[in-house]
């Protein structure tokens, strides 16, 4: 391809992205076989479940990490123990808090790429809770309770906030494995924030009632991050599981 023509594509890729996306458009994801799905708070590994599913059929290696969700850093070791048993280039994928995880996880050498579902994404040594305080704080902050040093979700505010695209008898079933959280992990910080050297996509859901939707896309812009948004709950890896199997995907350097 000659060079003019080759860069008056990549222009017309910009124009028809946003530069949000420019990450992304401007470099190739390297082709992955591998990808690591990182849970958020009061969840668990089986949430990914309908995920899992659409990336095996399309021939991908997936392990599902299953966090502590006691600190930032003891979900960061889990997660880099899956890591370590992967061969090749990976993609690795956080939900929700699991953002946090991942943007520090993810400066391993085999992680090719990132993937953000409705997550957070602090930048090195930030506060995000002071960052989170500058949105409307969400319902479902409404619905926590603490027992011994751990902070759950009620049923209720599960069900309405956390969930509220979910089918009601799948989101009972995950309100049954929901694990609950240290109450000191959402002031933890990172000490790295991978998306700065990482090629990086984000899905925005734009019904969350959990992560402020402005909030979220605040953070995939800081990010460059090739972006889609959903209308989704929270739960999006559940209640847009082929959206979601889609763009990691395509974060894996294969075609939808």
């Amino acid at each position: 391809m000659k060079p003019l023509r080759k860069f008056c594509l990549i222009a017309a890729s910009l124009m028809l992205l946003g530069t949000g996306s420019a990450m992304a458009a401007d470099i190739a994801p390297v082709k992955a076989n591998n990808v690591v799905l990182v849970h958020g708070s009061w969840a668990d590994g089986s949430s990914w479940a309908d995920v899992i599913s659409r990336l095996q059929a399309a021939g991908l290696h997936v392990t599902a990490v299953q966090n502590p969700l006691t600190s930032v850093a003891a979900d960061v070791a889990a997660t880099q123990r899956i890591l370590d048993q992967q061969d090749g280039p990976t993609v690795l994928v956080g939900h929700s808090y699991a953002g946090t995880v991942v943007s520090e996880a993810g400066v391993d050498p085999k992680v090719s790429s990132l993937v953000y579902v409705a997550a957070r994404a602090p930048d090195a040594g930030e506060d995000f809770v002071a960052l989170s305080a500058r949105y409307p704080t969400m319902p479902v902050r409404a619905g926590t309770e603490e027992h011994d040093g751990f902070v759950s979700l009620k049923q209720d505010a599960f069900l309405k906030y956390f969930a509220g695209d979910v089918p009601p008898a799948k989101a009972l079933q995950l309100f049954a494995v929901q694990q609950p959280i240290a109450k000191t992990l959402f002031t933890d910080r990172t000490t790295v924030a991978a998306w700065h050297s990482k090629p990086s996509w984000y899905a925005v859901s734009s019904l969350d009632q959990t992560i402020n939707p402005d909030l979220e896309r605040f953070l995939a812009k800081r990010m460059n991050a090739s972006t889609i948004e959903l209308p989704s709950s929270h739960l999006s890896l559940v209640s847009h599981a082929k959206e979601i199997a889609d763009l990691i995907l395509e974060a894996s350097g294969r075609q939808p």
